[in-house]
C-alpha cells in the first residue's frame, strides 16, 4: 500500500485543473449516454452518421479507428442505424472483406433533422459563453484538449 504525506499530495495548481477535467468528462459522459439525443438517435448514432456524411461512404475499419473504441463496440453503435435503414454495409469492390458504409435516402434525411436539432444545442452552448470571449474561450478549449491529447499520448491511452 501507498503511504502518503501533506508533501506529496498534489500542488495547488493541480487541485485547481483536476476539478475541471473531471467536470468535463461528466459532460461528455453526459453527452455519450444510450439516452436519445433528437429524433430517436443517440449522440454516438449521430457521430457516426456525421462521419459516414462527410464521406459520403467510409470503410467500417475507419468507423472504427475514428470512434475509437473495441470494434464490437462499433458494430454495437452501428447496429441501430442499420436495423433503422438509416446506413447501408456492402462489401468492397477492392476488398472482399471490407465493408463500405453509406448513408440510405432515409439516414440522409434523419441526418438533416438532427443536425438542425444539434445546431439548437450549439446555439445554446454558444449562447452561455458571452459574445466578447468566444474567441478566446474557443482557443482556449484547442489549447487545453491538445494538452489533453498528448498527455494521453505519453500514457498510451485511447483520446
Amino acid at each position: 500500500m501507498y503511504n502518503t504525506t501533506m508533501d506529496e499530495f498534489p500542488s495547488l495548481k493541480e487541485q485547481k485543473v483536476f476539478p475541471l477535467i473531471s467536470e468535463l468528462f461528466q459532460v461528455v459522459r453526459c453527452c455519450q449516454q444510450e439516452e436519445v439525443f433528437c429524433q430517436n438517435i443517440t449522440f454516438s448514432q449521430f457521430f457516426i452518421l456525421q462521419a459516414i456524411a462527410q464521406k459520403k461512404s467510409m470503410k467500417l475499419a475507419e468507423l472504427h479507428e475514428i470512434l475509437a473504441v473495441k470494434k464490437s463496440t462499433t458494430t454495437r453503435l452501428m447496429s441501430p442505424l442499420v436495423q433503422k435503414r438509416l446506413i447501408v454495409r456492402e462489401k468492397s469492390e477492392h476488398d472482399s472483406r471490407a465493408l463500405i458504409l453509406k448513408l440510405t435516402k432515409k439516414g440522409e434525411g434523419v441526418y438533416g433533422q438532427v443536425w438542425e436539432c444539434f445546431a439548437a444545442f450549439l446555439n445554446a452552448v454558444q449562447g452561455g459563453i458571452p459574445k466578447g470571449k468566444r474567441g478566446e474561450v474557443y482557443a482556449g478549449t484547442k489549447i487545453f484538449l491538445a494538452a489533453l491529447r498528448r498527455a494521453c499520448a505519453e500514457k498510451n491511452c485511447k483520446s
